[in-house]
């Protein structure tokens, strides 16, 4: 019913920005939270940030606090995460996904929360 696709990733070097995109169609999303996670080979796939329908409320993990930004635009049914001063720990597959719990002003932060998911895009740092 509803298909995500990132864009936004590629290669920069430590210290640098990148601006990642999520854009959602099949249907609207009125009243779901929508995050962002990163995955590496052999771990965890880790919560990097969330953001409510309303967007009035959002939460990030400790680790990226004061570096990324996370935004959305309901009327293009899009998510956005402003990626600042870049470490080579953010090097991973970074991935949408959007929450059906209907709650407008509700975010999501466990990955069993989520409904569905994009593909990823890379982000790599280097050092």
């Amino acid at each position: 019913q509803v298909q995500l696709v990132e864009s936004g990733g590629g290669l920069v070097q430590a210290g640098g920005s990148l601006r990642l995109s999520c854009a959602a169609s099949g249907r609207t999303l009125s009243n779901c939270g929508m995050g962002w996670f990163r995955q590496t080979p052999g771990k965890e796939r880790e919560f990097v940030a969330a953001i409510s329908w309303s967007g009035a409320n959002t939460a990030y993990t400790d680790s990226v606090k004061g570096r990324f930004t996370i935004s959305r635009d309901n009327a293009k049914n899009s998510v956005y995460l402003q990626m600042n001063s870049l470490k080579p720990e953010d090097t991973a597959v970074y991935y949408c996904a959007v929450d059906f719990s209907f709650n407008p002003d509700y975010v999501p932060k466990q990955l069993y929360e989520y409904d569905y998911w994009g593909q990823g895009t890379q982000v790599t740092v280097s050092s």
